[in-house]
C-alpha cells in the first residue's frame, strides 16, 4: 500500500503561480510512474502531466503545455507540479497518482486549486 499526500493548493489570482507537492510513502518510489490529474467542478477527472521513473520522459496535456512543469525527486519520494500563469480554467481538485502497473495504482486525497479572475 502506498500513501500519497498532496499539498500546495490554494486560492490564487489569475496569472499567479502555485507549486503542488506529492509525498509518497514507499521504498520503491523510483519504480512508479507518477501523474497529476485534475477534476474541475462538473467535469471528469483529466490527466494533466506525467513523468517516467527516471525523469527522462514527461507528458503534458495540450491545455497546460508551456504552463505547467512536472518534476520528481526520487531521493525524497516527491513529485511536484509547478503551475504558472494560472487561469480560472485551471481551477479544480488536483490529484497525485502513482502507477506501478500490475503492482497497483494509488491516488492521493487531492488538493484544491482555485484561480480567481
Amino acid at each position: 500500500q502506498v500513501q500519497l499526500v498532496e499539498s500546495g493548493g490554494g486560492l490564487v489570482q489569475a496569472g499567479g503561480s502555485l507549486r503542488l507537492s506529492c509525498a509518497a510513502s514507499t521504498r520503491f518510489f523510483s519504480d512508479y510512474y507518477m501523474r497529476w490529474f485534475r477534476q474541475a467542478p462538473g467535469k471528469e477527472r483529466e490527466l494533466v502531466a506525467s513523468i517516467s521513473w527516471t525523469d527522462d520522459r514527461t507528458y503534458y496535456a495540450d491545455s497546460v503545455k508551456g504552463q505547467f512543469t512536472i518534476a520528481r525527486d526520487n531521493a525524497k519520494n516527491m513529485v511536484y507540479l509547478q503551475m504558472n500563469s494560472l487561469k480560472p480554467d485551471d481551477t479544480g481538485v488536483y490529484y497525485c497518482n502513482a502507477d506501478r502497473g500490475m503492482f497497483g495504482t494509488y491516488w492521493g486525497q487531492g488538493t484544491q486549486v482555485t484561480v480567481s479572475s
